[in-house]
């Protein structure tokens, strides 16, 4: 069996941290927890795990400090997690089976991440993320700013899921201020981060300025769609929707969401969003095939936003035939979106309609 530091940084967690590291329980053989200027009671809650705090003056740049905390590292692998992080039951069990397996000829373990769940649980935004890493590679973080590590070795892939409980950002322009740093410091983008920054814009509703960063980024990289293919299926479909925000015709935001489908086999949201295209249009039956079309590609599909695997086509089908003055199977159609979400105000509204028109 080999052994695991947990790395950490943090800075004024004090209302998760200890939820954080009781999840990982007996995982972790050393906790290593780096601390770029708390001011409140993280340090002390932390201490009850691990006298490993180590101090780091916080430089705009998060890549410097889990480098730092990657340095402090004694074990066999490293795991990272933040402080709203936690590992849920099932997943621990699954997670202490792979450290007693661990054979130490995995360079890189690639785990779910559970990024949102809606109110049920269910989990809404799901990524693969390279979440354990041989001590001795000596791997390091790259980015200030949404910072990665280039996976590289031997990769396992893994179904253990790392949960994050999102709490409120505390500062949410601060992404944006490391952006903006960046091009001020005349530090030219790569391909990860200029679509990360023009996601920053979107998400704060800059919404004119992410459609042109967006813009620039699809031209610039189109010819390379293949290789960078979730930075692309992800700018045009938020792309897509700052045409639809700024009132930008359809045709043009179809044309976009067809450069997708030129490219690589479609995913649910692209889907989605042409059958709303259609369903605007009040061409039913051609919105019907495209929902329908991301129920299809949505049956294994772990990504950005899971509610377009069948809930959001599903619901949507229900209107199209509601339209269609075909009410059996609106209701059909909208029952097994209420499956899904049960509390959800469209399928409770629409529901009632549907049941009015008996």
């Amino acid at each position: 069996m080999k052994s695991i530091s947990l790395c950490m940084i943090v800075r004024d967690e004090e209302d998760v941290i200890e939820r954080c590291l009781k999840s990982v329980r007996d995982i972790a053989d050393e906790i290593i927890i780096v601390d770029t200027g708390s001011k409140d009671n993280t340090k002390e809650i932390v201490s009850k795990f691990t006298n490993l705090v180590f101090d780091f003056k916080w430089v705009n740049d998060f890549s410097k400090a889990r480098n730092y905390s990657f340095s402090k590292a004694t074990k066999d692998y490293i795991l990272w997690l933040d402080a709203d992080d936690i590992i849920l039951d099932e997943d621990y069990i699954k997670l202490k089976e792979l450290k007693n397996n661990m054979d130490g000829n995995t360079d890189i373990y690639m785990l779910n991440y559970n990024y949102a769940q809606d109110e049920y649980g269910n989990p809404t935004i799901m990524q693969k993320r390279e979440r354990i890493v041989k001590r001795q590679n000596n791997y390091k973080w790259v980015s200030p700013i949404h910072e990665v590590i280039v996976p590289t070795g031997k990769i396992e892939y893994s179904n253990i899921t790392i949960t994050h409980k999102k709490t409120e950002i505390k500062d949410i322009n601060r992404n944006l201020k490391i952006f903006e740093q960046m091009i001020n410091d005349g530090i030219e983008f790569d391909d990860r981060q200029e679509y990360c920054y023009a996601k920053e814009l979107y998400y704060l509703k800059y919404y004119k300025k992410a459609k042109e960063v967006y813009e620039g980024f699809i031209k610039k990289y189109s010819d390379n769609y293949l290789n960078i293919i979730d930075y692309m299926n992800s700018a045009i479909l938020e792309l897509a929707e700052c045409y639809k925000i700024l009132e930008i015709p359809d045709e043009k935001r179809l044309e976009l969401l067809f450069l997708m489908l030129k490219n690589v086999c479609p995913i649910p949201e692209c889907c989605c969003k042409i059958g709303d295209i259609f369903l605007d249009r009040k061409q039913y039956k051609t919105a019907i095939f495209w929902y329908e079309m991301a129920k299809k590609v949505g049956v294994d599909f772990i990504g950005e936003n899971m509610d377009y695997n069948e809930f959001t086509p599903n619901l949507c089908i229900g209107v199209c035939y509601y339209w269609l003055n075909d009410i059996k199977k609106a209701k059909e159609y909208n029952n097994l979106a209420g499956k899904i979400k049960p509390n959800d105000e469209t399928y409770i509204q629409n529901k009632t309609i549907y049941e009015s028109l008996d």
